[in-house]
């Protein structure tokens, strides 16, 4: 994948989130139960746990959805909230972690219902 950031740019690191990119970023359910599931580890976690995890939410828990699921969310889901920077997705070393603090994505884990996931 090209990478179309310019390395030698330094990112700032308190950007701020618009609440349309907000409830861009949650208009999908695996993308909810994504940020519902960081949000409540303290530290990046494995691709294939957060997988694991929609799988069994979604209640498919088979390998062939599994894999689905691990597809969607590499090609389609990580990449998009990590542009957004509600995270940070490491495609090398398949690892994603909450970028922002829990408090700002809790209201709107409230309205998807996912407060308590």
């Amino acid at each position: 994948m090209p990478k179309t950031k310019d390395p030698n740019q330094q990112e700032d690191k308190h950007r701020e989130i618009t609440p349309t990119q907000l409830f861009t970023a949650f208009a999908h359910e695996r993308r909810q139960l994504t940020v519902a599931y960081l949000a409540q580890k303290p530290v990046a976690i494995s691709l294939g746990d957060l997988a694991e995890y929609i799988a069994i939410k979604e209640e498919q828990p088979s390998y062939e959805w599994y894999e689905r699921v691990l597809t969607d969310l590499a090609h389609c889901h990580l990449p998009q909230l990590n542009d957004t920077g509600l995270i940070h997705y490491d495609a090398d070393a398949e690892s994603v972690e909450l970028a922002v603090e829990r408090c700002v994505v809790a209201p709107y884990l409230e309205l998807a219902g996912h407060a308590d996931t």
